[in-house]
């Protein structure tokens, strides 16, 4: 299974097959599912059945399983989280709650000099020691032949806060569309949103936080398409400039919570005034400071609640606080199956039986949460162009006009204050 296969589709990879990499797969759910294709490399005998068991029913219509589809879905994220372990066992390990993390390192918050001369008296040598937006950490190495929850352990009693770098894989899928291209471009205005995740192709600004970066990928330029717009495909900002940050590269460990806090740093620093992240990962107490400081600064973070089903746990970075955290609804307004869950939902936008635009100006279907999120950030952009700490209630109060109210009247769980940017939908013929 290649590491390009889960960085793209994330977990539901393991539902859907990696659809760029079999040309033939269509990823879409919900839709005449073709026969589930093989994930490259032969799908595992023990992730198979669980695999049909999904897609059956989801394709039969049947209502009576959406409980069991939704438990379903958790086992594919915790079956392809162990087949990730073991395709790169070098460079990711799962932490002690079972989400996949960078192998033999851990993070060590605002660290004193005296802690770090504790735990290098332990054999754990320090790889970097950094400050994003007055947050301090620090990577620390763990000793060899030591795992990683033991290495957790002896910081912690230490007296130091520490965690694993957990990794943030994408969320959503699409398959490239034998329509040929239309890459036009457009001078953009002086608006700019950032986008956290591979790297964007055309991007106004491109800066790599991974090995191998920046380099630009289909998912995060799928991403950026539905923010600018390009060709055919309608962006929710038109014309908006793209701050790309590429959390990836070529890292099979890339995605992690150490990158994710540098990019947001950067997107302050470039004064960037809204940035979305179609990633989904566990909470992690470095990245949770740097949201807060990042936002106390002025910047408006949306996020995607991911794509492993509502029994997941929830997503970050969509369920810190402050986040915008958004789902996505197909063309008839119908919440995806597979839409995952956060601690709130702001809104909901298309996610499905839409367009957007790949690399080499490819038009692709896509489907997910992930690419709901960017028509969420290109609207708020357009509301919000520059940095303006303690305005973001009186935007998003502007957000909430235009938004569509779904679902039980009001504010609800599933599609939270309404959808936006509903004309954005590029269809899928």
């Amino acid at each position: 299974m290649s590491k390009r296969c889960f960085r793209f589709l994330g977990v539901m990879a393991a539902m859907t097959g990696c659809a760029l990499g079999v040309g033939s797969a269509d990823a879409q759910l919900g839709g005449a599912l073709p026969s589930l294709p093989s994930l490259p490399g032969g799908l595992p005998s023990t992730i198979r059945p669980m695999v049909e068991g999904v897609v059956d029913p989801i394709r039969n219509g049947v209502e009576g399983t959406a409980r069991a589809a939704a438990n379903r879905l958790d086992d594919l994220r915790r079956a392809a989280y162990a087949q990730l372990v073991r395709d790169h066992p070098d460079a990711i390990a799962l932490d002690p709650n079972g989400f996949p993390a960078r192998a033999g390192e851990v993070v060590v918050d605002a660290p004193s000099d005296a802690l770090l001369a504790a735990v290098a008296a332990q054999g754990f040598v320090v790889i970097e020691r950094d400050d994003v937006l007055g947050v301090s950490f620090a990577r620390l190495r763990v000793p060899r032949g030591l795992p990683l929850k033991k290495a957790l352990d002896v910081i912690a009693r230490l007296g130091g806060e520490v965690s694993a770098d957990q990794l943030h894989l994408a969320s959503g899928t699409g398959t490239v569309t034998p329509m040929g291209a239309d890459g036009a471009s457009v001078d953009g205005p002086a608006a700019m949103v950032g986008v956290i995740d591979g790297g964007v192709e055309g991007a106004a600004l491109m800066r790599g936080f991974a090995t191998g970066a920046p380099r630009p990928d289909d998912h995060g330029t799928a991403v950026a398409s539905l923010i600018s717009g390009k060709g055919p495909v309608r962006g929710s900002l038109p014309g908006a400039r793209i701050a790309s940050a590429d959390v990836y590269g070529t890292d099979p460990a890339g995605g992690n919570a150490t990158a994710i806090a540098k990019a947001l740093g950067w997107l302050v620093e470039q004064r960037v005034p809204v940035a979305t992240i179609s990633l989904v990962g566990p909470a992690n107490p470095l990245l949770a400071r740097v949201v807060a400081a990042a936002q106390a600064r002025g910047l408006i973070i949306v996020a995607a609640v991911g794509n492993n089903g509502p029994a997941s746990p929830p997503a970050y970075p969509a369920s810190y606080p402050g986040v915008v955290a958004v789902s996505g609804v197909d063309a008839r307004n119908r919440l995806l199956i597979e839409a995952g869950r956060a601690s709130h939902i702001d809104y909901v936008a298309p996610g499905a039986d839409m367009l957007a635009i790949g690399l080499g100006a490819r038009r692709m279907k896509v489907r997910g949460t992930s690419f709901a999120a960017p028509l969420v950030a290109g609207r708020i952009a357009a509301v919000y162009p520059a940095l303006n700490p303690g305005q973001a209630r009186a935007v998003l109060a502007r957000i909430d006009g235009e938004a569509k109210d779904l679902g039980a009247r009001g504010h609800d769980k599933n599609f939270g204050r309404g959808m936006v940017c509903g004309e954005c939908r590029t269809p899928a013929p």
